[in-house]
């Protein structure tokens, strides 16, 4: 069975709640309340977002966010009571895709989830297409030509398979990754501010600045030779990103 939102949460009444409300509104939530309880359901269903607190018992979100990691590449957003930036740090950075501050406001969360599963099920449609183009080895070798963006002398971004080759291996991109190296292509040699991908990329306006952040360096791990020494996606300080035509 497809769900398009699992709730992970130790708080029944929390849990519970969230899901029945996203419910009302269409999207389809299922919610459980342990460590375990999650690992199965995820066995025996198909979920598209993960709603994960931190605080499982005896068990952590952080672990679970790990080994979740390993097996799937849908939006995880953790969802925590605990505001430290050790934490938030951690989340994004182990794999979550935002981190949200309880006590949160329902009507909130619930736009801030549909922004995110429009833009990974569009993601998903555009990935497929691709997939399933059948084309002659000639037409292949033509729309190759046509859709690889050179970004340096060794590295290439594939608009037509979402795929990044490095060396001629392939770097895996999440669907947000993907999303912010093709508007940086497309604005090189132009500083984009930080409210210009908040407005553009992420289409978002409740995504924080840490966030993008956080993605931008994972984007730079992909990409620079020295990700902490950037020399194809710059910071213009106090202004906001800039790769270099």
């Amino acid at each position: 069975m497809k769900y398009q939102c699992l709730m992970i949460d130790d708080d029944v009444t929390i849990a519970e709640t969230t899901a029945e409300y996203f419910n009302i509104f269409d999207i389809k939530t299922a919610y459980v309340t342990g460590y375990e309880e999650a690992e199965a359901f995820l066995r025996e269903h198909q979920v598209s977002l993960l709603l994960l607190d931190i605080n499982l018992g005896d068990r952590s979100g952080f672990e679970l966010c790990k080994q979740v990691r390993e097996d799937f590449d849908m939006p995880i957003l953790f969802i925590s009571a605990r505001t430290s930036d050790d934490d938030v740090l951690t989340a994004l950075n182990i794999g979550g895709d935002d981190y949200i501050k309880k006590p949160y406001t329902l009507n909130i969360l619930l736009a801030k989830v549909k922004a995110i599963l429009k833009r990974y099920e569009n993601s998903s449609n555009i990935q497929q297409s691709a997939g399933n183009c059948n084309i002659s080895s000639d037409e292949r070798t033509d729309v190759k030509r046509s859709t690889e963006i050179g970004i340096t002398d060794n590295i290439v971004l594939d608009t037509a398979s979402h795929k990044l080759l490095k060396n001629g291996e392939i770097v895996s991109l999440k669907a947000m990754e993907y999303k912010m190296l093709l508007y940086f292509l497309e604005n090189r040699g132009r500083v984009v501010s930080k409210e210009e991908f908040l407005k553009n990329v992420w289409e978002d306006e409740f995504i924080g600045e840490g966030t993008l952040a956080v993605h931008i360096r994972h984007l730079r791990e992909k990409i620079e030779a020295d990700s902490n020494n950037p020399e194809i996606i710059r910071t213009v300080w106090g202004v906001g990103y800039i790769m270099e035509a």
